[in-house]
């Protein structure tokens, strides 16, 4: 993907998939791959051994990536589409719901 329309920090609504209708915070951003990470969306189980930051080791769950294209922002409470325009000189991010500048 040439520009990657969601932010780390952003609110984002799941739109397929097992998390479908879930909403959470974007934790991280993977252009290379495609992926995001978000709060409390596809959730898996692993197996630790014990270690320096976890010292019994366990079953731990935690936060799976998702593919880019199955999330799509939120904007005042709604799921939208994000574009790219020039504003003074800078580009920026706009909801295309409503046209509003998304930062």
């Amino acid at each position: 993907m040439s520009t990657f329309k969601i932010k780390t920090g952003d609110t984002v609504k799941v739109i397929a998939g097992k998390d479908k209708d879930k909403e959470g915070k974007v934790i991280s951003v993977d252009r290379k791959k495609g992926k995001v990470l978000v709060e409390g969306i596809n959730m898996i189980t692993k197996h630790e051994k014990p270690s320096a930051a976890n010292q019994n080791g366990g079953i731990v769950q935690k936060e799976a990536p998702i593919d880019a294209s199955n999330v799509m922002y939120v904007h005042k409470g709604k799921a939208t589409r994000i574009g790219f325009k020039i504003e003074n000189g800078k580009k920026v991010r706009f909801a295309k719901s409503t046209g509003d500048i998304v930062d």
